[in-house]
This record gives C-alpha cells, sequence and structure tokens, in this order.
C-alpha cells in the first residue's frame, strides 16, 4: 500500500513538484507531530527530508494550517527553548488530533487507491 500511496503523490504533483495536494497538509503536519512535539520550521524541515525533497512547505502555507489545526483541537503550541537556544512554538498532537489523524491516515488510504485503481484501468 505503502508504494501505491507514493507513485500517487508523484502522479499527482507532476504538475509543480513543489505544490502540496489540496488538503493533504493536516495529514501531514499530523502525522509529522504523531512522534514527538516539533517547531513549525522543524515540521517543515521534516517533512520535507521524509518526501527525499519533493515536497516542500512554505511559511504562507504552514502557519495558516499550524493555527487552523490549533483553533480545532488537534494540536496543541506552547513556548520553549529550541535546539539554538532561541524560545520557538512547539506544536503537540492532542487526544482528538490522534482520532483526527486516523480519520485522515483512512481517507488517505482510500483515496490513493481509489486514484491508483484508475490508473491502473484506464
Amino acid at each position: 500500500m505503502i508504494e501505491v500511496s507514493l507513485s500517487i503523490i508523484e502522479v499527482l504533483l507532476l504538475a509543480k513538484s513543489s505544490d502540496l495536494i489540496q488538503g493533504t497538509l493536516d495529514l501531514l503536519i499530523l502525522k509529522t507531530l504523531a512522534r514527538d512535539p516539533m517547531h513549525g520550521w522543524g515540521i517543515a524541515k521534516r517533512i520535507q527530508q521524509l518526501s527525499d525533497d519533493v515536497l516542500s512547505v512554505g511559511q504562507g502555507s504552514l502557519y495558516p494550517a499550524l493555527y487552523r489545526l490549533e483553533q480545532q483541537g488537534w494540536i496543541s503550541a506552547d513556548w520553549r527553548d529550541s535546539d539554538l537556544g532561541r524560545t520557538a512554538k512547539f506544536y503537540s498532537l492532542t487526544r482528538e488530533g490522534k482520532k483526527q489523524l486516523a480519520t485522515e491516515l483512512n481517507s488517505w488510504t482510500r483515496l490513493s487507491s481509489a486514484v491508483a485503481l484508475v490508473i491502473q484501468r484506464a
């Protein structure tokens, strides 16, 4: 299933490799925060690293998404010292965020499987 999902991402990103598919940024942020709390720049860098530099999340997309996820109660934020000794806002997944992550993963699996079927059968 992972191979299908990765190929779906590649197919859907052909137009512009730096653009994220609409509606997937929340999933990527929630999944990134599932392991450890992170600050915004760390989230963006982690997504870029995990995607082998295919996905790039700009500040103009990331911070509005983080604000929206915080307002929905899916993530929480608190100020901490970063590795560089600066104070940064660190984001964590909430209990509701973990539930939403499961929902988002299920939706992504259904969507990517459906797209894979169309590509294979067309």
